[in-house]
C-alpha cells in the first residue's frame, strides 16, 4: 500500500537532519524518493574539492535532481585542513565542473561563495551562461566583467555581500537604476561599492568600511557615503561602517552627517561601530546626537578606550541605562572591547547581559 505524498512529506519532514536517512528513504518506493530528495537537494554545502566535482557533475548530468536546488553554499577550503598551502591545490576540474553545475541550477535563489582563505578568486567566468535569479547572494569572487555582466541580469536580488569591487566602464552600466533594482541589503567591504550600488534603489541596509585611514580623506569617504545613502529610494534602516582606526573625534563627526538631515535618519533602527567617548562633555554631544534618532533600537560602540574596562555585567547595564536617559527607544547594546563583542539587551526596564548573544547579523534584523 502506497503512502500518500502528504504523509511521505510529514515523514521525511521529521528526519530532515538526518541525510543518511533521507538518503535511505529514496530507496524504499517512489513516493518516499521524490519527497527525501527534495529534502536531499533543497540545501546543499560543498566544501571538500573531491565532493563538490562529484554532486556538481551529478547535477550537470540530472536536469531533475538539479531543478531541486534552491541554496547552495560554497567553500573553497578543505573542511578539515589546517593547512594553507592546500588551499591553492585544486583538482584541474574543479572550477568547470562548477560552471556547469551552475549552469544547470535554474531554480537557485541562495548562492554563497566562501573563498575568503585566500585561494583563487578570480573565477566569476563560472556565471557565465546561468539563468538563475537569486534573491541572495554572497560573493568573495573578484569584481571582473563577467560579475557585473552576471549583476546585471539578477533583477530580483534583494541581498548581496561583495568582497570586491572596482567600476568597469562596461555595458551594462553598474549607474543605471536597472541594474540591480531590487537591492535593499548591501554587505561590502568597499564603501566604493556602497557609493555606486546605493543611489536610485531600495537599499535600506549597508554595512561597509572606511577605504581611507588619513582624516581628511576619511572625511571626504564619509561625506560621499553619506550623499550615496541619501539618494537611496528608501529611507535608512541599518548603518554599520568599520574603521581601521576608531577615534571619538570621528564618531562625532559621523553621527553629525548622518543625523543633520532628518529624511536620511528617521527610520534608522541600527547604527555602529561608533566610539563611546570617555570625556563628560564629548559624551553628552553623543548622545545629543543620538536624541536625533527616535526609531533607533540597536546601538554598536566600542569602549577600547576606556580604563578600567567596562566588560563587567553590571558596568555595561549601567552603561545601558545611562544610554537609555538620552534615546529610550533603544532595545541593544553592542559594547566591543579589544574585538570582543558583549551584547546588552533590554527586557522590559532591565538591561541583561548576554554572553551568548550572536550579534554578528543584528544589522541585517534590526
Amino acid at each position: 500500500m502506497a503512502f500518500p505524498p502528504d504523509a511521505c512529506s510529514l515523514i521525511v519532514k521529521y528526519v530532515a537532519d538526518f541525510r543518511s536517512t533521507l538518503v535511505a528513504l529514496c530507496t524504499v518506493s517512489k513516493q518516499f524518493q521524490v519527497a527525501a530528495e527534495r529534502a536531499l537537494y533543497n540545501t546543499l554545502h560543498l566544501k571538500e574539492y573531491d565532493v563538490t566535482i562529484t554532486v556538481c557533475r551529478l547535477l550537470a548530468r540530472s536536469p531533475r535532481l538539479a531543478g531541486l536546488v534552491v541554496a547552495l553554499s560554497v567553500y573553497s577550503q578543505e573542511e578539515e585542513s589546517d593547512d594553507a598551502s592546500e588551499e591553492s591545490e585544486l583538482p584541474e576540474d574543479y572550477w568547470s565542473a562548477l560552471a556547469s553545475a551552475l549552469r544547470s541550477v535554474t531554480r537557485l535563489r541562495f548562492l554563497n561563495f566562501y573563498f575568503s582563505g585566500g585561494g583563487q578568486t578570480d573565477k566569476a567566468w563560472i556565471l557565465d551562461g546561468c539563468t538563475f535569479q537569486l534573491r541572495t547572494f554572497h560573493c568573495d569572487l573578484a569584481w571582473d566583467a563577467s560579475l557585473q555582466s552576471f549583476l546585471a541580469t539578477q533583477s530580483r536580488l534583494s541581498d548581496l555581500y561583495l568582497a570586491d569591487f572596482q567600476s568597469l566602464a562596461i555595458a551594462p552600466s553598474i549607474s543605471t537604476s536597472v541594474f540591480l533594482p531590487k537591492l535593499s541589503t548591501l554587505e561590502c567591504t568597499f564603501s566604493e561599492a556602497a557609493a555606486a550600488l546605493v543611489p536610485d534603489r531600495p537599499v535600506c541596509r549597508v554595512k561597509t568600511c572606511f577605504t581611507h585611514s588619513r582624516l581628511e580623506e576619511k572625511r571626504t569617504e564619509l561625506q560621499i557615503i553619506v550623499a550615496s545613502l541619501r539618494q537611496s529610494k528608501r529611507r535608512l534602516r541599518a548603518l554599520d561602517i568599520a574603521d581601521s582606526s576608531y577615534t571619538p573625534d570621528f564618531s562625532l563627526e559621523l553621527l553629525s552627517h548622518v543625523t543633520s538631515q532628518q529624511s536620511l535618519c528617521a527610520e534608522l533602527r541600527y547604527i555602529g561601530t561608533l566610539v563611546l567617548p570617555v570625556a563628560g562633555q564629548q559624551r553628552l554631544e553623543f548622545y545629543g546626537y543620538l536624541m536625533r534618532l527616535p526609531q533607533l533600537r540597536c546601538l554598536e560602540v566600542d569602549v577600547s578606550d576606556w580604563d578600567p574596562p567596562p566588560t563587567h555585567a553590571a558596568a555595561l547595564r549601567a552603561l545601558t541605562h545611562e544610554l537609555r536617559l538620552y534615546c529610550p527607544s533603544v532595545t541593544s547594546v553592542i559594547y566591543v572591547y579589544d574585538f570582543e563583542r558583549h551584547l546588552v539587551r533590554m527586557e522590559g526596564h532591565i538591561a541583561v547581559y548576554d554572553e551568548d548573544a550572536a550579534t554578528e547579523n543584528l544589522w541585517r534584523e534590526t
